[in-house]
């Protein structure tokens, strides 16, 4: 489904299916749903494999670990890069979580972030969605600068204040928090 606005905290999410380019390298089709019923999905849709922001985008999420190897969520980015591509960007970056490869931009639609820059490309607008087991948005973050999206990084600090609080976790790892 399509959206003109994007997703707001508290809707649920229907259980959308896209590529996962896994660190390992294994690429499967997989349902938003198959990875929240491990433990909750923290969503971040970004531009485009081996742009200058996103990559510091994730080198942010990759140095605080706590994100993608914690016991309490796991990160999963969404790009239109393909699964080839995401997999050379993993192994460049290092990276530890895995990447939906959202060519056809339908997991931007469905979160409502998808736009056209300039007015030609479609592409995903820089954000970041809490996911619980029910699909349920917990958080969410929108960057502001639509049309030059090195001028936003999510605020990680902000993000794991909310993963804290939403998810009732106690007394969480800060790492300098």
């Amino acid at each position: 489904m399509d959206r003109d606005e994007p997703v707001g905290v508290g809707e649920t999410m229907s259980d959308v299916e896209a590529t996962l380019v896994r660190p390992d390298g294994t690429v499967a089709e997989t349902t938003l749903g198959s990875l929240t019923a491990d433990r909750p999905v923290l969503l971040s849709f970004y531009t485009m494999d081996f742009s200058p922001d996103c990559i510091d985008e994730w080198c942010s999420f990759r140095d605080f670990d706590w994100f993608s190897s914690g016991e309490h969520v796991q990160v999963v980015g969404c790009s239109k890069s393909s699964a080839g591509l995401h997999r050379r960007f993993i192994d460049y970056l290092g990276l530890n979580f895995p990447l939906f490869a959202d060519s056809a931009l339908d997991l931007s639609d469905a979160f409502g972030v998808t736009y056209r820059a300039l007015g030609v490309t479609r592409r995903s607008r820089r954000s970041c969605f809490l996911l619980d087991a029910d699909l349920r948005v917990r958080y969410r973050w929108i960057g502001d600068h639509w049309l030059d999206p090195t001028r936003d990084t999510p605020p990680v600090h902000e993000i794991h204040e909310a993963i804290s609080e939403e998810l009732e976790v106690a007394d969480p790892e800060t790492f300098g928090f």
